[in-house]
């Protein structure tokens, strides 16, 4: 236009523009400020809020109506997408220390194993051992081992081995099963149950069920 004389329309033609697109003027910056200055506020006080959250509360509750790339194209600069949320702590609990008994049948130990034939039906194993001396007092073998079958199981051995004052286990279905804690209690074996979670109070018998799992 300056070197040539040419109008806006002839101009705008020349290059394939539309005039429109050549008059529009950007919108003010002080709007874009005011923008930042919200997202900035809103994000400081709701530190969990994200872009979505920002939007809605200044559409909705503020009734502003700015077009949403527009606000997230400020949220973008002001690098608010970049926050990084902090990690939630679980509270542990502290798990009770392992008692190493100081003579045979204080404390047994019983847990179980799972295997998988070569067919793929799944049988199960029952481990039970003395934490005194770490020796293998029983394993019973078969695809379900209900509580039934851990009682008789135990009175077998007790039958050659004498009776233990504790039993440690986990939380497993068939240990806290009614049926088993009235047998306990009519023996007066009392059962130790570990914390959820916490195998390693159980140590001596996961230890045996890794060294039988490596030899099998």
């Amino acid at each position: 236009m300056e070197e040539r004389g040419l109008s806006i329309r002839l101009a705008c033609e020349a290059f394939g523009l539309s005039q429109s697109g050549y008059r529009y003027e950007p919108k003010l910056d002080g709007e874009n400020t005011k923008i930042a200055d919200w997202l900035i506020r809103l994000t400081d006080n709701h530190r969990n809020w994200g872009f979505g959250l920002c939007f809605l509360f200044l559409r909705n509750v503020r009734g502003y109506g700015w077009n949403h790339k527009r606000v997230y194209r400020i949220y973008c600069q002001l690098e608010l997408n970049l926050r990084i949320k902090p990690k939630k702590r679980m509270v542990r609990e502290k798990p009770q220390p392992l008692a190493v008994p100081e003579a045979l049948n204080q404390v047994w130990s019983m847990d179980f194993m799972h295997d998988q034939l070569g067919d793929g039906r799944t049988f199960r194993l029952f481990n039970v051992i003395d934490d005194f001396n770490r020796e293998a007092l029983g394993i019973e073998v078969d695809f379900s081992l209900p509580s039934e079958r851990v009682i008789r199981s135990l009175d077998q051995i007790i039958a050659w081995r004498g009776q233990p004052a504790v039993l440690r286990c986990d939380n497993g279905p068939e240990y806290i099963s009614a049926t088993l804690r009235e047998w306990a209690t009519r023996r007066s074996i009392r059962i130790d149950y570990i914390q959820p979670g916490k195998p390693q109070q159980n140590a001596y018998v996961e230890r045996f069920n890794r060294r039988c799992a490596t030899s099998g």
